[in-house]
């Protein structure tokens, strides 16, 4: 496969690598940014080992909570401005609570479902546009349920940017569950516990901690161990019960769950536009282009 300009401004976006080390990875390994990313972190020549997903578009996530059902949502508009904008937050609170009135199990599902307003839900969306004068969409959502003896821990961070929604079951402790949604905010773990992880993530990541290790010229007959000491910290990096607990470092979060006679039985983190490129516009060229039409 070719390697192109655009892949390699990709490449580097996400690693923070030079840009000849991002061409000969993609030529290394033919093209592939997965691989690629790996053959940086192998060679250490990756800074930004986190930035697969930018955040590249505006609106807001949200949160509705009502008795033992709860919705996790995001919704899309072009600029922050419009973000703050009365009407977009009221269309904001309808659609979170026709959500958890309806129930419906896709995007698909919710936009062609009627409100009670006798409109569905894109035409409702459309008149908004109409409106407020930008894109807006209903972009994802999350419905849980829960029994009486479980909690749910709502969190909003910055207005909206980041949403997160804890189920803590065999719990009623409200406090914790928010304290939990809280660390999940500022730490964004991928999984609850490591049985969640796939065999094939935790190869990978053997495969490149090894790698990495032999670059460093340690001993062969030592690399294995280190690799499993260096899984430990990945396993912490990934697993929201194997991370210390933000209020409090010397307690992991598995720990605390407990210390309120529950476990955490799931979570959902939405934060606005992760991945979603946005439209980058250059000014300079934009007035070129204006200038070159009118010669």
């Amino acid at each position: 496969m070719a390697v192109t300009a655009q892949m390699v401004k990709e490449l580097r976006e996400k690693t923070g690598a030079g840009m000849m080390d991002c061409k000969k990875a993609l030529v290394e390994t033919n093209g592939d940014i997965e691989a690629a990313m790996d053959f940086l972190r192998e060679k250490g020549l990756s800074s930004a080992s986190k930035k697969a997903d930018r955040i590249a578009a505006d609106g807001t996530t949200a949160v509705l909570v009502q008795g033992n059902e709860a919705v996790i949502y995001e919704v899309n508009a072009e600029t922050d401005f419009v973000a703050k904008n009365e009407g977009f937050q009221t269309l904001v609170k309808e659609l979170g609570e026709h959500l958890l009135s309806v129930k419906p199990a896709t995007i698909e599902e919710a936009t062609a479902s009627t409100m009670s307003n006798g409109l569905s839900v894109a035409d409702h969306i459309s008149n908004a546009i109409a409106k407020i004068g930008e894109k807006i969409t209903l972009r994802r959502f999350e419905i849980r349920t829960k029994t009486d003896n479980d909690a749910f821990g709502p969190y909003l961070h910055m207005g909206g940017r980041i949403a997160v929604l804890v189920e803590l079951e065999n719990s009623t402790d409200t406090d914790a569950a928010r304290d939990i949604a809280m660390h999940i905010a500022a730490l964004n773990p991928k999984y609850v516990s490591r049985e969640e992880v796939s065999a094939e993530e935790v190869d990978r990541e053997r495969k490149v901690l090894t790698e990495q290790a032999l670059n460093e010229g340690k001993p062969e007959n030592i690399v294995a161990k280190m690799v499993e000491g260096r899984l430990g910290k990945f396993f912490e990096d990934v697993c929201l019960l194997d991370q210390s607990f933000v209020k409090n470092s010397d307690q992991k979060v598995r720990d605390f769950a407990a210390s309120t006679g529950g476990t955490v039985k799931g979570f959902t983190r939405y934060e606005v536009g992760e991945g979603i490129e946005k439209r980058v516009d250059n000014f300079a060229d934009e007035v070129m282009s204006q200038v070159n039409k009118g010669n």
